[in-house]
C-alpha cells in the first residue's frame, strides 16, 4: 500500500518512469502520448537536453538562496526575458512556485496598491462564474467553479462573479458574437455600480478559460470592452494566464490576440514546462512605483519564491521556445489540430462544440447535439473518456461540470509545442477511438 495521500486515493495509478518528447513511459513498459502536457504544463516535451543541462549546471553552482538575502543570476535573467516580450506597461516580475501562488500574490499586490495609494476602502474583486484561479484560499474564493468552492464556502473571503464569455452556451440566436460579447462584458459595469465603484479593486479573468470550461476563447470585442470598463472606474485588470499563457495559444501571452493590456498578469505552467515548480505575477511599473514610494515593502512572500534552480529551468524553457521557433509550430500544429478535430468530431452526435486556440483545444460532449443537452452528471462521461484514452495510450484532460460546476463534460487537449503533424493525427485518432468505445459501452 502506498503511503502517499493521493488526490484520488481509490485510484490505482500507473508509475511513470520516463519521458521523451511528447511521450511518457510507465513501469509496465507502456508508452503514452501526452496530449495534455499533464495540465497544459509540458510545453517543450519531456527530457529536453537543454533544460536538463541548465538544471544540472545551476545545482552544481548553487541550488538555493533565500530571496530575503540574495537575488540570483538565473532569476534576474529570467525576469529580463519575461519582461522583454510582455504586454506593454508590464515591467516587474514577482517569482513564485506555481499558479495558485501567483494568483495569491496578484490579489495581495492589487489590494496593497490601493491601500498605499490612499484608497483602503477598495476591497472587492470581481471574477467570472466557471473560472478557475487556483486552490489556495484566496485564489479559490476568486474562482467561479461552484463545485470546487462548495465545501469551503464558509472559509472563503467574499468575492463577486459575473457570467462567463461562453458563446456556445450563452449567445442568443438573435445576437452576433460581438453583440453577445458586449452584453456579457457590460455585466462587469453593472456589478461595479452595484458594489460601488470606489470599493472595487479589480476584475480577474482567464483570457482563454482552461480546465473548468475547456479552452473557451472570448468572442471578438469582449476584452477591449472589459478594459474600457476597468479604465472608466479606475479598477485593475488582472489576467490569469497560468494555463493559457507562455505560448499555449500561439502567442507568448494569450491576451495579445485580443489586443488588451492587463495591469497584472499571472503565469506558471508553460513558464517552466514542468521541469521545476515556478510561477510569476507581472505588474505594471505604476503599481511597483506606488509601493516602493510608500512602504517600500510588498507584504507577501514564500520560502521557495525566486528559487534559482527553478528559475534556471524556466529560463532554459523560455530560451528553447525562442531558439526552436516553437510559437510558429504552435500556430501551425494548432491549425492542424483544429482541422483534425473537426474532421473526426464535426458531425459526431455526441460532440456539441469544438473550440480553442493554438495547441489548446477542447471538445464538449453532449447527450444530444441539436439541443445541446448535457449528459447526466452521474454518468461521469469525462472520467470514462479519460480511462478509455489511457487504455489507448493517450493522456488527455477531461473534466466535468463545464456548464455550472455539475453538468457538462469536456475533453481538453494541450500537447507540447514540439508536437508534429503526424503526432497531431495520432492524438485525434486515439481520442476518436476512446470516445467511440465509451459511447459503444453505454449504447
Amino acid at each position: 500500500m502506498t503511503k502517499i495521500f493521493h488526490r484520488l486515493p481509490r485510484t490505482d495509478l500507473p508509475v511513470a518512469v520516463g519521458g521523451e518528447g511528447p511521450y511518457l513511459l510507465d513501469s509496465d513498459g507502456r508508452r503514452y502520448l501526452d496530449a495534455s502536457g499533464g495540465a497544459a504544463v509540458s510545453c517543450v516535451g519531456h527530457g529536453h537536453p537543454a533544460v536538463i543541462e541548465a538544471i544540472k549546471r545551476q545545482v552544481d553552482q548553487m541550488a538555493y538562496a533565500h530571496t530575503s538575502f540574495f537575488t540570483s543570476e538565473a532569476a534576474e535573467q529570467l525576469a529580463d526575458l519575461i519582461i522583454q516580450d510582455a504586454p506593454e506597461g508590464l515591467d516587474k516580475v514577482y517569482l513564485v512556485s506555481g499558479g495558485s501562488e501567483a494568483v495569491e500574490a496578484a490579489l495581495k499586490l492589487a489590494r496593497q496598491y490601493f491601500v498605499e495609494k490612499g484608497e483602503p476602502q477598495r476591497r472587492h474583486f470581481i471574477a467570472r462564474w466557471q473560472s478557475y484561479h487556483g486552490n489556495t484560499m484566496g485564489a479559490l474564493a476568486i474562482g467561479g467553479n461552484m463545485l470546487r468552492r462548495a465545501q469551503f464556502e464558509p472559509l472563503l473571503v467574499d468575492s463577486h462573479h459575473i457570467a462567463p464569455c461562453y458563446a456556445y452556451r450563452g449567445r442568443r440566436d438573435d445576437e452576433s458574437e460581438e453583440e453577445y460579447g458586449l452584453r456579457v462584458a457590460d455585466e462587469l459595469e453593472a456589478k461595479i455600480l452595484e458594489l460601488g465603484p470606489d470599493t472595487v479593486i479589480g476584475f480577474v479573468a482567464e483570457p482563454v478559460v482552461g480546465a473548468t470550461m475547456g479552452s473557451v476563447p472570448p468572442v471578438p470585442g469582449y476584452f477591449p470592452r472589459i478594459r474600457e470598463i476597468c479604465d472608466r472606474y479606475g479598477i485593475l485588470l488582472i489576467l490569469d494566464e497560468v494555463m493559457c499563457g507562455m505560448g499555449r495559444t500561439g502567442t507568448l501571452y494569450a491576451c495579445e490576440q485580443d489586443g488588451v493590456r492587463p495591469d497584472i498578469v499571472t503565469l506558471a505552467k508553460g513558464l517552466g514546462g514542468g521541469y521545476q515548480p515556478i510561477g510569476a505575477a507581472l505588474s505594471s511599473q505604476e503599481i511597483f512605483d506606488v509601493i516602493v514610494s510608500s512602504s517600500g515593502f510588498f507584504q507577501h512572500g514564500h520560502t521557495y519564491m525566486g528559487h534559482p534552480t527553478a528559475c534556471a529551468a524556466a529560463l532554459a524553457v523560455q530560451q528553447t521556445i525562442r531558439k526552436e521557433n516553437l510559437l510558429e509550430n504552435v500556430r501551425v500544429q494548432g491549425e492542424n489540430l483544429d482541422h483534425a478535430l473537426h474532421e473526426h468530431f464535426g458531425n459526431h452526435p455526441h460532440v456539441g462544440d469544438i473550440r480553442g486556440r493554438g495547441l489548446f483545444q477542447s471538445i464538449e460532449l453532449v447527450e444530444d447535439r441539436a439541443s445541446k443537452k448535457p449528459f447526466d452528471p452521474g454518468l461521469k462521461m469525462h472520467g470514462r473518456v479519460m480511462r478509455a484514452a489511457m487504455d489507448h495510450g493517450l493522456c488527455c484532460y477531461p473534466m466535468g461540470g463545464c456548464i455550472d460546476g455539475k453538468k457538462g463534460d469536456h475533453v481538453m487537449l494541450a500537447p507540447p509545442f514540439i508536437v508534429s503533424e503526424e503526432e497531431v493525427g495520432e492524438i485525434v485518432g486515439r481520442l476518436s477511438k476512446a470516445v467511440d468505445s465509451v459511447f459503444e459501452g453505454i449504447a
